[in-house]
């Protein structure tokens, strides 16, 4: 056995029927040119032959229904992958539609916690002939960017490589010792910790001095209440679609803004509209919860096998109460300059724990009853998460979508995750199935949304 981290620990212990706590992924791929027509079926059957794991895959509560089961993680040494990889088909015609009212489906459902907490789906029956993998793991185990860096292992930028190792697999990578303990390594470590919380206390004073004298800057509880902030039930609704990445960056070279900046006002005009179709749009402006990762800030003994959570995150005005694009895109470029500020010089400990505090009203909407009364201190996250820049591949097979699928929670009842892929970017959206109601409708709103945004750059 081996003690969770805090963080790791919350995911397990907020998990609960109506919230699911795993991370997800949908990936399309053209099968290669001399595929026939059971390439489903083999690819099913070879990664059911990969039967060599990494620990994290074989990794799973230590007590699933004790206390226990919540703070130590305990390690299988062998994987049922008949149980974890799964092959389905989608009913006729084979639209996109079947297959993302599948995966909204299967992203509902709780993982086991008396297996290792992760899933693979191999889906066909698309009428283009393209095929999905549909992956889902715990939370706990890894965060957005560690999940995408998972599933980019499978990958290759060689047409012609056959053999990818699927996200379990070791793939001949050199990995620490499971049980091995570097003594000096451990007392440097112990050392970086109390040095950084020592440091929590000025760094807290400096960020509040800075919150009362700047305006711009995004203030705790400031969120207004929208429809989205409601209770939650178990259902989800997933929608997912990819927009030519060279149409952000012409904006941003335009105007002088980030690339994230103008996926942000992407986002937002997408909101604004969506919530003016339903007489829904508060007077304030929503407020997003914008994870930043920490990789690289990590302590040189993380292990190796990808998993864990480095993250912090800041709070960014999204300024739906603007009316004009550019003054919105503009308006969300200052606030992420002030967040980025705020935490430059920061260690990861310090981010982690800013952020955290950024979000707490977060906690306090999963208590009974809270989840559309609390205050709140965001509306929604979005989350912008690098994926590969070349064009990849599994075993030949061309990936042609990247769609993260994330988790909403009580108070927060929709999500917006993207990833970059090849020259486009890929857009999840996860919602409550009641209470974000016709959420591919933001679908539309979102292309009109750029579209507006390149004509008003221009």
């Amino acid at each position: 056995m081996r003690l969770m981290s805090p963080t790791d620990s919350v995911f397990l212990l907020g998990e609960s029927r109506e919230h699911p706590m795993h991370v997800g992924g949908l990936l399309l791929f053209e099968p290669p040119p001399d595929a026939g027509p059971d390439y489903a079926r083999m690819v099913y059957e070879d990664a059911l032959a990969q039967t060599e794991s990494t620990r994290l895959f074989r990794t799973h509560p230590a007590n699933p229904v004790g206390l226990l089961g919540t703070v130590a993680w305990t390690t299988d040494k062998e994987l049922d992958l008949d149980y974890h990889i799964r092959h389905n088909a989608l009913p006729k015609p084979g639209r996109v539609r079947e297959l993302l009212a599948l995966v909204s489906r299967m992203h509902g459902s709780l993982l086991d916690r008396h297996r290792p907490l992760w899933e693979l789906h191999v889906i066909e029956g698309l009428e283009d002939g393209r095929i999905a993998l549909y992956t889902k793991v715990h939370h706990a185990l890894v965060d957005g960017v560690s999940s995408m860096r998972l599933l980019q292992r499978s990958l290759s930028e060689d047409p012609d490589k056959r053999d990818c190792p699927l996200m379990w697999s070791p793939s001949g990578r050199h990995r620490r010792n499971d049980v091995s303990v570097d003594p000096v390594e451990l007392l440097r470590s112990g050392a970086a910790i109390l040095r950084d919380a020592a440091g929590l206390a000025p760094v807290t004073a400096r960020i509040v001095n800075k919150a009362l004298n700047d305006k711009d800057l995004v203030r705790p509880l400031q969120a207004p209440h929208t429809m989205f902030n409601v209770g939650i039930g178990g259902a989800r609704r997933f929608a997912a679609q990819s927009w030519p990445i060279d149409r952000c960056r012409s904006v941003a070279r335009s105007t002088g803004t980030k690339l994230n900046d103008v996926v942000l006002a992407m986002c937002a005009g997408a909101l604004r509209e969506y919530l003016l179709e339903r007489n829904a749009l508060p007077e304030d402006p929503l407020i997003a919860a914008v994870p930043v990762s920490l990789h690289s800030r990590r302590n040189s003994n993380d292990d190796g096998d990808g998993g864990g959570n480095a993250v912090s995150v800041l709070l960014c005005n999204l300024a739906t109460d603007v009316a004009d694009p550019l003054d919105r895109l503009a308006a969300i470029n200052n606030s992420m300059n002030q967040g980025k500020d705020m935490m430059a010089g920061l260690t990861q400990l310090q981010a982690t724990a800013v952020g955290a505090a950024s979000i707490a009203s977060l906690t306090l909407a999963q208590l009974p009853g809270l989840a559309e009364h609390a205050p709140a201190s965001f509306n929604l996250f979005i989350s912008n998460v690098p994926g590969p820049k070349e064009e990849m591949y599994y075993n030949g097979a061309r990936l042609d979508g990247f769609y993260p699928v994330s988790i909403v929670l009580d108070g927060f009842a929709l999500n917006i995750t993207l990833t970059s892929r090849a020259g486009y970017l890929d857009f999840g959206l996860i919602g409550c199935r009641h209470s974000v109601p016709h959420l591919q409708r933001l679908l539309t709103h979102l292309d009109d949304s750029l579209t507006e945004l390149e004509k008003a750059a221009s």
